[in-house]
């Protein structure tokens, strides 16, 4: 399997949520198991199916988060110097020449990524096109809406 680049955010909330579900969820849902259980007939026992189900989706989520992080390549920018080139971790404020606007994204993994808080992922038309580029760089970008037209205004590695 391919590295998956991840900040060091991004790593730290996965491991966050992998001591969660083996610490509290899965506990919880072998307890409603075994409590389903004394009810009976598992055949047309609603409550053991629903945990069982519950059980299935927990268990995936485990194995794809450790699946994740063996292979996450965890790049913590602010230990970089930053030589003004838009990298994976970056946060960049661009200035949008058709509406006049100025955005600020970070760059991050896949799971990371929530355009509501400016958090690009680096798979996105918008954070490719961006990757490599420098202040003062303009570069123009095909997105589902149509090519938009970006200058590049400044480059941190926070």
């Amino acid at each position: 399997m391919k590295q998956i680049p991840m900040t060091v955010r991004g790593a730290d909330q996965l491991r966050e949520e992998l001591e969660f579900l083996k610490n509290e969820r899965r506990p919880k849902i072998i307890a409603d198991i075994a409590e389903a259980r004394e009810h009976g007939d598992l055949k047309e026992n609603a409550e053991y199916h629903a945990a069982r189900e519950q059980q299935g989706f927990c268990e995936g989520r485990i194995q794809e988060i450790e699946a994740k992080l063996s292979n996450a390549q965890v790049i913590d920018v602010t230990k970089m110097t930053n030589n003004g080139r838009i990298i994976f971790g970056a946060t960049v404020t661009v200035f949008n020449v058709a509406t006049d606007e100025e955005q600020t994204y970070r760059i991050v993994g896949d799971d990371e990524a929530d355009i509501k808080s400016n958090l690009l992922s680096v798979n996105s038309p918008i954070a490719r096109g961006l990757i490599g580029k420098e202040v003062d760089d303009v570069v123009v970008i095909q997105t589902p809406g149509g090519e938009v037209e970006y200058e590049v205004i400044n480059v941190e590695y926070l």
